[in-house]
């Protein structure tokens, strides 16, 4: 197996229709012996100096045009030499022919972008990682004391915290579960409501209604709006809302994720009001249920950008899968790539053939501004980075404008 340092790309005409074995009959033949043995193209690929040359033809009525690859693993000047010795093809079968250099790619330059790339998306992931903490460590240690001072609360004995009662503030969860991973980091003002179809009690209501504060603390998924939904068509009172982040459960938030959570917690009327911006539900002429981008971070569309629901749900499946997805105009699925693959597809991809991207990966100015030269209409990633310039044409969002956490 030869190591590859460039690819010579050449674009060509023929005066009449060919087959790809008579391109290639006519390089060997027409450069054979024009600089001696040592530049014959046979030759240097017996040694492994040179690839398989690969040709494509594209016929244009009586005519063919057409691309041609030839690997090297030859020095600059070598190579250099190689892509003129083809250029000087004159002829392919009897017809008239030009051969054209297009690029000489420098293979190794490719891959190392790639390699750079590749490590940025891992240096991304790897600082998401939480580092050793004794503090949570000690937590673990004696999570299984905590779980011992679960207590049941009311006639309907919801799981609580000991302090359920007594302390002035109180936080709603969803299940038993929560409860436990809450006490393991000290909370103790707690009760479960037992799941989005349970019914919610009475003595729910009214203990919200003595509580000085009451936070609703939901799952970052759809279940999580289900609760709230439920417990507002109760009368509970809440007061704030806190929400893990998109596609996590609240039973399976560290200390600090907890803690970030509930001091990002937001009240209740402008939570609602976020909800519904950037994606609100409407319904198509034809009775669909579908969500409308309404308004980005800097503008509005002139023209609602219209997500399906399904779409939605695959996109609340990407966090932590350093996946993508490249979309066309009606939001079917064109390819299914890794993040680091994302920039080489749309580079290859004809213009206006990709139209929605959703990936979870830092949005790169880089891909901002190859997304507006292919006619891209929407970006959605896990965050923004490094982005100085916004392009008119693209909409850009985030997870988190999707699915408010």
């Amino acid at each position: 197996m030869i190591s590859l340092k460039y690819n010579i790309k050449l674009k060509f005409q023929v005066d009449g229709i060919v087959e790809k074995t008579d391109v290639i009959g006519a390089i060997f033949g027409q450069t054979e012996n024009l600089f001696g043995d040592e530049f014959d193209l046979r030759e240097l690929q017996d040694k492994g100096r040179l690839g398989r040359i690969t040709v494509e033809i594209y016929p244009k009525g009586n005519r063919a045009d057409g691309e041609v690859i030839i690997p090297s693993n030859l020095d600059r000047i070598e190579t250099a030499l190689i892509a003129s010795m083809v250029e000087s093809v004159e002829k392919v079968g009897p017809y008239n022919s030009k051969f054209e250099l297009v690029e000489v790619e420098d293979i190794r330059a490719e891959k190392l972008k790639k390699i750079i790339d590749r490590a940025k998306d891992i240096l991304t992931v790897w600082n998401k990682e939480k580092n050793l903490d004794i503090k949570e460590v000690l937590n673990e240690i004696s999570s299984a004391v905590k779980v011992g001072e679960i207590i049941e609360f009311g006639p309907d004995r919801l799981p609580a915290g000991p302090d359920v009662e007594k302390d002035p503030t109180l936080i709603i969860v969803e299940g038993r579960a929560d409860i436990i991973n809450l006490l393991r980091y000290g909370y103790r003002n707690t009760v479960a409501v037992g799941g989005a179809n349970s019914k919610i009690p009475d003595s729910l209501i009214s203990l919200s209604k003595n509580k000085k504060v009451v936070i609703a603390f939901v799952d970052g998924d759809h279940g999580g709006d289900l609760i709230l939904k439920e417990l507002q068509s109760h009368n509970v009172k809440i007061d704030y809302v806190a929400r893990a982040p998109v596609g996590r459960e609240v039973e399976e938030l560290t200390g600090k994720e907890i803690a970030k959570a509930l001091s990002n917690m937001v009240p209740l009327q402008q939570y609602l009001k976020r909800q519904e911006m950037p994606v609100q539900l409407a319904e198509s002429s034809q009775g669909v249920v579908q969500a409308v981008v309404q308004e980005t971070e800097q503008k509005k569309t002139e023209v609602p950008i219209v997500i399906p629901p399904q779409i939605l749900e695959e996109i609340k499946k990407l966090p932590g899968t350093l996946e993508g997805v490249m979309y066309g105009n009606n939001w079917e699925q064109i390819e299914k790539v890794q993040v680091r693959d994302i920039i080489p597809k749309l580079e290859t991809a004809e213009d206006g053939k990709v139209l929605y991207i959703v990936f979870d990966g830092v949005i790169t100015q880089r891909l901002l501004d190859l997304a507006s030269e292919k006619n891209v209409k929407l970006i959605a990633g896990a965050r923004i980075g490094g982005v100085n310039k916004r392009p008119k044409n693209v909409t850009l969002l985030t997870f988190s404008d999707l699915f408010t956490s």
